[in-house]
Parts: structure tokens; C-alpha cells; sequence
């Protein structure tokens, strides 16, 4: 049952939303990232420099390896390429190692977290039991996605503002625009572009609206402000 994925796990194994199993991961991955923050913050620039090449270089290793034992248990599809928003934001992650952009940065940050918290909060994972390894890798994966950009902007690494928020809603935008013709070329859904998963809070503007699409539009100002909070504290603590 360890390497089982979720198209092929038999009913009655997983957990269920905010059950004492994913309340365990939430808090987990709170305390991970914390732990990570404080870490970091601690470290001298050069070593500082090493942890960040190691994390982004795991993070990207760890979804390798997702994928190859999905294609040696002979269910590999177009379905695992990375270009849901959390596949591009490992390869972005990646990105960050090799060249440090405020672009990719900042996008890691405004578009990047939320994307990966959403994901914790309402898991499409739930068919899968504890000992699994896509359920262990799904958790980890999309908390080692929030802890990169947050290591960074808690440590004063990133460009954080409004203008810096709006250029990253452009580059989501431009990403989202081919990934949806791939989706129409392939039957998939990537970004969730086509379709809303059970659980997924888009799912609720396709039963007020019609369409989830909707939800992106409402949602996505909602989201920036979110995440922007946190950055005034911080400059008027800094001050």
C-alpha cells in the first residue's frame, strides 16, 4: 500500500479533512516552518546562502521523485508534469537557487504561499492513508513550498509591495494563459483552470455563479491583501 497512488487506492484507507490526521500535518508544517524561519535568521549570510541551495534543490529532488516511482508503478501521465501552480513553483524554486530574481521571489511569496496553503487546508489527497508515500510526500512537498519563500521575507530577502504584488498577478496571468490551451489539449486540469476539485473553495463560486472561474478574480485581491498584512506589521515592527 506504500507506493499506491490515489487513482488506484481502494476506498476507506485515507483521512478526511480536518481530522485529527490532517489537524496533525497543519501543525506540523506550522512548527516546521517556524522552526525554519528562526533557523535561518540565525545563520551567517554564506550559510544562509547553503541552506536555501539544499531546501530548493530537496524541494525539486523530492517531486523527481514523486514522479519516478509514479512512471515505475506504471501510472505516469501528462496529469504529474508540473504545471499545476505548486509544480510551478517548485521549478521556480529552482530557479531561485541557480539565479535570484524579485520577480520569482516575490511571486513565490504573493501567489506562491497560498497556493501551497490552500492545497494543506483542502488536500485532494484524502484517499490516501498515513503510510503512504504520495500522502507523506503531498503534505511535505506543498509545506517545504511555504517554507522557501517564507524563510526569505521573514529574513528581509524579498521586495515585498503593492507593485511587487501586482507584477506577480501579471506573471500568474501569463503562466495561466498557455497552461490553459494545454489543458484543452491534453483533457487536464492544471491550476484548476477547467474544473474545481471536490473540497476545493472554487467549487463553491461554480454553485453561485455558474463557473468557478469567478472565483479567481474575487479571490485573488482577497488573497494579495492577505498576504500583504503581514508585510506592513513587519516594516512598522522593523521601524
Amino acid at each position: 500500500m506504500f507506493f499506491v497512488t490515489k487513482d488506484s487506492m481502494p476506498e476507506g484507507y485515507g483521512f478526511s479533512t480536518f481530522d485529527l490526521t490532517h489537524i496533525t500535518w497543519l501543525l506540523v508544517g506550522s512548527l516546521l516552518c517556524i522552526g525554519a524561519c528562526i533557523f535561518y535568521k540565525k545563520l551567517t549570510p554564506q550559510k544562509q546562502k547553503i541552506m536555501l541551495s539544499v531546501l530548493g534543490v530537496y524541494i525539486f529532488f523530492q517531486e523527481m521523485l514523486k514522479n519516478l516511482i509514479v512512471a515505475l508503478v506504471g501510472e505516469f501521465s501528462v496529469g504529474y508534469l508540473p504545471f499545476h501552480l505548486c509544480g510551478i513553483s517548485i521549478l521556480l524554486i529552482l530557479f531561485d537557487v541557480i539565479k535570484q530574481t524579485k520577480v520569482v521571489r516575490t511571486f513565490l511569496y504573493y501567489i506562491g504561499i497560498p497556493g501551497a496553503a490552500l492545497a494543506i487546508l483542502f488536500p485532494n489527497w484524502t484517499t490516501q492513508p498515513v503510510w503512504n508515500f504520495f500522502h507523506l510526500h503531498s503534505f511535505l512537498i506543498h509545506i517545504l513550498i511555504v517554507m522557501y519563500p517564507l524563510i526569505l521575507v521573514t529574513s528581509g530577502s524579498v521586495e515585498t509591495g503593492l507593485k511587487s504584488a501586482f507584477k506577480s498577478v501579471l506573471l500568474l496571468i501569463a503562466l495561466a494563459i498557455p497552461v490553459y490551451f494545454l489543458n484543452l489539449l491534453w483533457d487536464t486540469n492544471f491550476m484548476f483552470l477547467m474544473r474545481p476539485d471536490s473540497g476545493n473553495p472554487l467549487e463553491l463560486f461554480e454553485q453561485i455563479f455558474g463557473n468557478h472561474l469567478w472565483g479567481f478574480p474575487i479571490l485573488l485581491p482577497v488573497v494579495i491583501l492577505i498576504m500583504h498584512i503581514p508585510v506592513c506589521i513587519v516594516k512598522k515592527v522593523r521601524k
